[in-house]
C-alpha cells in the first residue's frame, strides 16, 4: 500500500509495517499478544515475502532460490539478502526463517519508528502506541483512515469474497499462522473456510506461513530444560554494605547484581524470599515483554481499600489502565503545564516572599510546601497547604504498612491517623464546591475537571469510591516532585560553578519579564537540564517496582513461577560502571554527545513499561522552573555547612530529614 502527503512523493508501507498494524490491539494501546517465537517468525516471513515480492529471490515448499542480489537499500531487507547471496547451500524457507528468527526485535523497532515517522501511530509514554488522529481521518492523505491500511482490506477479502492482492494474502497467512483472526474479527465457519482457501492462493505464502507454522514449536528449546537456581545474598554483607547504610538503595542493587547477576533473591529472617531483578538485561525485558507476564494489582490490593478505593491508576493493567491513562494524559502534559506557567510563578513566589536572609528551614517540608502551592492550585483549583502533611503523612504510613512492609498494619488505625485521613473528606469538599459550572466558566482546565468529567461520563470505569484517592494522589505528587527537588536544591548548594551556571542561565531568562513555555528550549537550559537529569539519576525518588508474575517466565534463564513478587529495581543501572562510568561521580557531561549514557534501558527514573510515570515532561519542567527561579532569586547553603548527608529510604527515596538550608542572600528582589 502507498501512502502519500502534499509535498511528499509517495512512500509505501512494507508487508512488516502492515503486519504490525494488525497486531495493534487499539483498546490497549498494545500488540496483541504473541508467543515470542511464533511472532519473531512471523516477523522474518514477512521480510522474506517482501524480497520474494521485489523480485529477489523466490520459493516453493522445498526451497529458497535467490533470484537477484541487487540491494534493495532498505535496511530492514538488505542484511538478510546479503545472507542469502553468501550461502551457497540448497535451503528452504523454513531454514532462514530458523536462522533469522532471533534478529526479529530491530525489525520490529525499525518498523515502529518508520510508523511514527510518517504520522501513522503515535508513541506514548509508557511504550503505548494508537493511530494519529490525523491518520484515522476519512479524508486522510493515507487513503481510507487508520483501519484502511490494512483491517479495511483484509476484511473485504475474508467477508466481502474481493480477490485479495498478493501481499493482502501473505498477510493473512501470516496472522492466521499466529491464530489472531480470532481477536481481530468475529468469525464463523464460513469466513474460517475464506481464510484457509486465501491462504493456499499464493505460493510465497503458503511456504513461509508453513514454515513458520512448523517452527512454532521451536519456541520451546528457547528455554532452558532445567531452570538454574536463584542465587541468594548474604544477609551479612546486605547489612554491612556502605550504600544501605546511607540510604543509597540503587547503589545497594547494583551491588548485588554485580556479585549475583541480574535476578537474585534475599531471604528475611521469618519471611519469604523477595526477589530482585536489576540490571539493563531486566530492564530491557520489563519495559517491552513484561506487560505479558506481570501484573501490578497484588501489592497494591489492601493499600486501595484504606481510601475505599478499587481499580486506583498503579493497580491497573491492560485496557483498563491505558484508558484511564489516555483520559488523563492532557492534565500531564507539559502542553497544559505551558500555558498557565504564570500561575506557576505567581504561587513559587508567593511560597519564596516567605524566605528571609539568615532563616534556617527544614528542607523537606520547605521543598514539599514549595511544590504543592503550585500543584493544588494547578490540578485542583484549591489551597491546600494546611492539610497537605496530613495527606502525606497518612500516605507514607500506609505505605509502609501495605507496600514495604516496614510498619504494623494497626498503626493507621490510631485516633492521629483517622485524623489525617478524615482530611481526605476535608479536600473533596473543597474541589467539589470549586467545580460547579458556574464557577469554572471561563477558567482552563484542570485534573479534577477532567476526572469529574470521566466520572459522569461512565461512573462505573470510575466510581465516587476512587475520587478522593484520584484527587489526593495529585497532592501526593507533590510530596515525591518535592523531594526531587529537595534532592537538586541539595546538588545546587553543594556545586558552586554548576550553581554560577545555572544562575546565569534563570538570570538571562526572568531578568527581562516571565519566560513563556517556549523560551525553555534546551538550548536556553542546557546546564539546568542536564543537571537534573543527573540528579535523577543519582537520586531517583522512586528506585523499584514492584510485580506478581501471572504467566510464568523465565528472564535472564532463571524460571519465575506463577504468583511469585518481583522487585525489579531499575534504578541499580544508573550505579553500574559499565553504563555511567565513575556512577558516584556527579558529571552532568554524561548527557552530551559523543557520551549520551541516558540512552538505551539503564537510564530509568520514571519507571519502565506501560507503569512509567505519565507526567515526566511536564515534571521535568515544573523542576527545572523552580531551580531556575530559586538560583535567580536566592543563594541557599547546607546548614549546619559540615552536615553529613544521608538518603531516607523508605517508602521512597528522599533527602534525610534533618537536611536545613540557610538562605545565604538574596540575589534579586521577588515581585508581589
Amino acid at each position: 500500500m502507498t501512502a502519500t502527503r502534499e509535498g511528499a512523493k509517495t512512500q509505501a508501507l512494507t508487508l512488516t509495517e502492515e503486519l504490525v498494524l494488525m497486531l495493534l490491539n487499539e483498546e490497549s494501546g498494545h500488540f496483541r499478544q504473541v508467543p515470542g517465537w511464533n511472532l519473531d517468525c512471523a516477523i522474518v516471513g514477512s521480510v522474506l515475502a517482501e524480497l520474494s515480492m521485489a523480485g529477489r529471490i523466490d520459493s516453493d515448499m522445498n526451497s529458497l532460490i535467490l533470484l537477484d542480489e541487487t540491494r534493495t537499500r532498505d535496511p530492514s531487507l538488505d542484511p538478510f539478502l546479503a545472507e542469502i547471496a553468501a550461502d551457497s547451500g540448497q535451503r528452504n524457507a523454513q531454514y532462514w526463517i530458523e536462522r533469522f528468527a532471533g534478529r526479529a526485535e530491530p525489525i520490529i523497532d525499525r518498523a515502529l519508528d518508520r510508523l511514527v515517522k510518517l504520522e501513522i501511530l503515535r508513541h506514548h509514554t509508557g511504550d503505548f502506541w494508537t493511530f494519529n488522529e490525523s491518520a484515522v481521518r476519512e479524508d486522510s492523505p493515507f487513503g481510507e483512515g487508520a483501519s484502511g491500511f490494512v483491517k479495511t482490506r483484509i476484511s473485504k477479502a475474508i467477508f466481502e469474497g474481493e480477490i485479495p492482492e498478493p501481499r493482502d494474502i501473505i498477510i493473512i497467512c501470516l496472522i492466521n499462522t499466529c491464530d489472531l483472526f480470532r481477536f481481530i474479527f468475529e468469525l464463523d465457519e464460513e469466513s474460517e473456510r475464506r481464510i484457509e482457501l486465501i491462504c493456499k492462493m499464493d505460493l510465497i505464502g503458503r511456504s513461509i506461513a508453513a514454515a513458520v507454522e512448523q517452527n512454532q514449536t521451536g519456541g520451546l528449546f528457547q528455554y532452558p530444560p532445567l531452570s538454574k537456581p536463584i542465587p541468594t545474598a548474604p544477609l551479612r554483607k546486605l547489612i554491612f554494605n556502605r550504600n544501605l547504610r546511607n540510604g543509597n538503595i540503587p547503589a545497594v542493587f547494583a551491588d548485588l547484581a554485580r556479585q549475583l547477576g541480574p535476578v537474585f533473591q534475599i531471604k528475611p529472617p521469618f519471611s519469604k524470599p523477595l526477589v530482585f531483578l536489576a540490571g539493563p538485561s531486566v530492564n530491557r525485558w520489563a519495559n517491552r515483554y513484561a506487560r505479558g507476564f506481570l501484573r501490578s494489582q497484588d501489592y497494591l490490593s489492601t493499600f486501595e481499600k484504606v481510601y475505599g478505593a478499587h481499580g486506583i491508576m498503579p493497580a491497573l493493567d491492560g485496557a483498563d489502565h491505558f484508558r484511564l491513562r489516555k483520559s488523563l494524559a492532557p492534565a500531564y502534559s507539559r502542553s497544559r503545564l505551558s500555558e498557565r506557567l504564570g500561575e506557576i510563578y505567581q504561587n513559587a513566589r508567593g511560597e519564596m516572599a516567605k524566605w528571609e536572609v539568615g532563616d534556617v528551614q527544614l528542607a523537606t517540608p520547605m521543598m514539599r510546601q514549595l511544590v504543592n502551592a503550585q500543584i493544588s492550585a494547578y490540578f485542583l483549583n484549591v489551597q491546600s497547604q494546611d492539610l497537605f502533611d496530613d495527606l502525606v503523612s497518612f500516605k507514607e504510613q500506609a505505605l509502609k504498612a501495605h507496600v514495604t512492609n516496614t510498619l504494623p498494619k494497626f498503626m493507621l488505625k490510631t485516633p492521629g491517623m483517622k485524623r489525617k485521613l478524615a482530611s481526605l473528606a476535608d479536600l473533596l469538599d473543597r474541589v467539589t464546591s470549586g467545580h460547579t459550572p458556574a464557577q469554572r466558566a471561563g477558567c482552563p482546565r484542570d485534573l479534577a475537571d477532567d476526572l469529574f468529567s470521566l466520572h459522569a461520563s461512565d461512573p462505573q470505569f470510575l466510581p465516587a469510591t476512587n475520587l478522593s484517592f484520584a484527587l489526593s494522589a495529585s497532592l501526593i505528587a507533590s510530596m515525591y516532585l518535592g523531594d526531587q527537588l529537595n534532592f537538586a536544591v541539595y546538588a545546587l548548594a553543594t556545586k558552586p560553578e554548576l550553581r554560577d551556571r545555572i544562575a546565569a542561565e534563570a538570570h538571562a531568562l526572568f531578568d527581562d519579564g516571565d519566560p513563556g513555555g517556549e523560551d525553555f528550549s534546551l538550548e536556553a537550559i542546557d546546564v539546568t537540564h542536564r543537571f537534573i537529569m543527573e540528579v535523577l539519576r543519582v537520586y531517583p525518588v522512586v528506585t523499584m517496582s514492584i510485580r506478581t508474575v501471572m504467566n510464568p517466565c523465565v528472564v535472564e534463564g532463571f524460571a519465575l513461577p506463577t504468583g511469585t513478587r518481583l522487585h525489579i529495581a531499575q534504578t541499580s543501572c544508573h550505579y553500574m560502571e559499565e553504563l555511567f562510568p565513575e556512577p558516584y561521580k556527579f558529571d552532568i557531561d554524561r548527557y552530551k554527545a559523543p557520551r549520551s549514557e541516558h540512552r538505551g534501558p539503564g537510564y530509568a527514573p520514571y519507571g519502565l513499561g506501560s507503569h512509567s510515570c505519565m507526567g515526566s515532561h511536564m515534571m521535568e519542567l515544573l523542576l527545572a522552573i523552580n531551580l531556575l527561579m530559586i538560583a535567580h532569586y536566592f543563594e541557599i547553603e547546607v546548614w549546619p555547612q559540615d552536615f553529613k548527608f544521608r538518603i531516607n529510604p523508605f517508602p521512597s527515596q528522599s533527602p534525610s530529614r534533618k537536611l536545613r538550608y540557610r538562605i545565604a542572600a538574596r540575589q534579586r528582589e521577588i515581585p508581589a
